[in-house]
């Protein structure tokens, strides 16, 4: 199959043009979404801008970039990173790719978006502001990859602006397709110790550690978290702002953590060293001007060491790379931020082909559907259990990472996820279905995660073998996205539990109350539906016909006249009243007898207690997200996919149902059970229906 790719080429060929992208044309809105632009934007091509534009220079080793007005350090530090990782580079920037004829305008990036790796297209339109490209570009090259590539991601955040608000730590997880991780280095719940950090080195992991200045500036980031219990928070914010220490550090850059070793002095103790490399280094911006610090390639510190042992310590530094004793590090960096990378994404990158432990990556995707699977956080304790419900099995103690990231770019909601221990449960049965609300109303959490609005949330657990539940939710019921969740470990398996849909009791009783269904008619009414039907046999009479029955449209004025206010006169539908018929017409008359409206009477008020006890806002009004633990009490389990119909069915605008649309749901699963009921002579669970057979079974239900 031909690649959109390759189909935009052969089509620009054809016409002879070069190619302009109808989804992010090259107007002003495309800039600046919300705000007045505050420049005026031309859009060139390289070939208006350089006599000889290239893709990308391999020959110059240095990472040359440079923010633009735009002023995203955040994304430059990204860059810098993925720009060391070749092999990772070129899995987001395809390397065939030139301005060499034939040229058609248009270049390809894949950059891992909503849970999967997606190829994103653009046009070479670039905004320049008085001939000079406004946003990223290199400085001592002719290279155009990172203002394309940085247009690639605008493109799916809908503007440059979007980009602006953006973090380090969702960059590199959309660049690299890893789960980031952030790790406060002076966090007292943290030890960070050599043994940490040589743990973390031997991952199919990305190391780096940066200085936070929010840190400085009374913890700005927290401003967009709630309960924040984790200790991943997001440290890379998205303020610009930096600075330069003493020591020539830069705050808002990521060094990478690339090994560790000691030192021998002369003295015979030792030294512990970190080798660390700058993105940025031999880069012209800002005030980059590398490190000075004790261990240094210049620091009088190495005259307590030996030639030899100095030899062999400085001869392992490449490019932009330095030593730095483990004190200053711990003192001078505020966090470690990783890239956990899985065993098939780590397989391309050179520079982890050597690592001991490879993560073996589970992904589930899933969304939050209003009354369906948004039940909001912890603090719901009605609705909670209707989240996804994610089994996570792990055969030995381990170290995991759980990732949760949120699909809603434009619109982000607040999310987080918490972690429950089923391994009591498990010793006695094995798990397969959804956990009822009782058990998270009798069971306390394992782990709760921090709840923001970041498009990422990550926290890094040490289990025991066993099970484990994972609720992933939104703080506030009701909202809708797509999600996923990830999880490194070693051995490790996921997957999602599902209700079952079968029928627990006859939810349309035949022989009178009985059993959990009679309790439900001892509730305190305020409507009055009286027990004895008889008084509504003369009404019945006067709209029969000669055998004693009624048709829908009779129903229907029948029920007007008898129910007693409108909360429950809302039954007196056509609808209702041609489902009612075709349930309990047995002779395909499509007619009723006095007794069946008497049974349907004594059902509906059953129904009617089972509402009301599941109506605890407002009387009258079901929420959405209560429908299925009311279904369940009628007596249908069902699963997610049939509730999901239902709820598209029968929920309204606000999310809410009246009672009309309850009991119509009821007949209309009663119908359906007892058709397959029918056909099921086997009592296997499975029918065959020819054609006919089959439409006449929808139509009916």
């Amino acid at each position: 199959m031909t690649s959109s790719f390759e189909r935009i080429k052969n089509e620009c060929k054809r016409k002879g043009v070069l190619w302009e992208d109808p989804d992010f044309p090259a107007v002003q809105t495309s800039v600046f979404y919300h705000q007045t632009p505050p420049f005026t934007f031309q859009w060139k091509r390289p070939h208006e801008l350089n006599t000889h534009p290239i893709f990308v220079n391999d020959s110059n080793a240095y990472f040359d970039i440079a923010p633009g007005k735009m002023g995203d350090r955040w994304l430059v530090s990204c860059l810098g990173i993925l720009y060391l990782s070749k092999g990772l580079f070129y899995r987001v920037v395809p390397a065939d790719q030139t301005f060499d004829q034939p040229y058609f305008g248009v270049f390809r990036f894949r950059i891992w978006w909503c849970g999967e790796w997606q190829e994103v297209l653009v046009d070479d339109r670039l905004p320049t502001i008085n001939g000079k490209l406004a946003f990223l570009q290199a400085q001592h090259s002719n290279s155009f990859w990172p203002g394309l590539l940085e247009k690639a991601y605008a493109k799916l955040h809908g503007s440059y602006e979007a980009l602006k608000y953006g973090t380090l730590l969702d960059g590199l997880a959309d660049l690299t397709g890893g789960i980031t991780e952030s790790m406060s280095i002076k966090s007292d719940q943290i030890n960070i110790r050599p043994p940490v950090l040589h743990s973390l080195l031997d991952c199919t992991s990305i190391i780096t550690c940066t200085i936070n200045s929010s840190l400085t500036n009374n913890n700005s980031n927290l401003n967009n978290t709630i309960n924040n219990n984790s200790n991943s928070s997001n440290s890379s914010n998205n303020s610009n702002s930096h600075h330069t220490t003493a020591s020539g550090l830069n705050s808002g850059t990521n060094y990478r953590l690339c090994s560790l070793d000691k030192a021998e002095t002369l003295m015979g103790d030792t030294v512990q060293l970190i080798r660390l490399r700058d993105p940025l280094a031999d880069s012209s911006f800002g005030q980059t001007s590398g490190y000075n610090g004790d261990w240094s390639s210049y620091s009088n510190q190495w005259e307590r060491v030996s030639m030899q042992e100095r030899d062999r310590l400085l001869g392992q530094l490449d490019v932009g790379e330095f030593w730095m004793s483990f004190v200053d590090f711990i003192t001078n960096f505020t966090h470690l931020e990783c890239v956990h990378l899985d065993s098939d994404t780590a397989r391309d990158e050179p520079s982890l082909t050597d690592r001991c432990r490879r993560w073996l990556m589970r992904l589930y995707q899933g969304t939050w559907k209003r009354g369906i699977s948004a039940g909001g956080c912890r603090n719901n304790h009605d609705t909670f259990h209707i989240n996804p419900q994610l089994q996570l099995v792990l055969n030995e103690r381990e170290d995991v990472i759980i990732s949760l990231n949120q699909h809603s770019v434009m619109e982000p909601k607040v999310i987080g996820f918490t972690l429950y221990s089923l391994n009591n449960l498990a010793q006695q049965t094995k798990i397969t279905e959804c956990l009822p609300k009782t058990f998270f109303k009798k069971h306390k959490s394992l782990l709760n995660s921090q709840y923001t609005n970041s498009r990422q949330i990550s926290q890094r657990c040490s289990l025991e073998a066993g099970r484990y539940l994972i609720m992933a939710t939104t703080f506030e019921p009701a909202e809708e996205s797509a999600f996923s969740v990830r999880v490194l470990g070693s051995s490790i398996r996921l997957s999602l539990l599902e209700t079952q849909t079968m029928l627990l009791l006859d939810p349309f009783q035949t022989t009178g109350i009985s059993g959990s269904s009679y309790k439900l008619n001892q509730l305190n009414d305020d409507v009055s539906l009286t027990n004895g039907t008889t008084q509504y046999e003369p009404v019945f009479l006067q709209l029969a016909d000669d055998h004693k029955t009624i048709n829908c449209f009779d129903l229907q004025e029948l029920l007007e006249a008898c129910l007693p206010n409108d909360y429950i006169r809302s039954c007196a539908n056509l609808d209702v009243c041609r489902q009612i018929v075709c349930l309990m017409d047995k002779q395909n008359r499509s007619r009723i007898t006095f007794n069946d409206f008497k049974l349907f009477m004594i059902n509906l008020k059953t129904w009617q207690g089972v509402f009301k006890m599941h109506t605890k806002e407002k009387t009258g009004i079901l929420r959405a997200e209560r429908f299925r633990d009311a279904l369940c009490d009628v007596g249908f389990q069902l699963s997610t996919d049939i509730l999901s119909i239902l709820i598209l069915k029968y929920m309204r605008r606000d999310g809410t149902m009246r009672l009309a649309d309850f009991v119509s749901a009821i007949l209309h699963l009663t119908m359906a059970f007892e058709l397959f009921k029918s056909k099921d002579t086997n009592q296997d669970n499975q029918i065959r229906m020819n054609l006919n057979e089959w439409i006449k079974s929808v139509l009916i239900c």
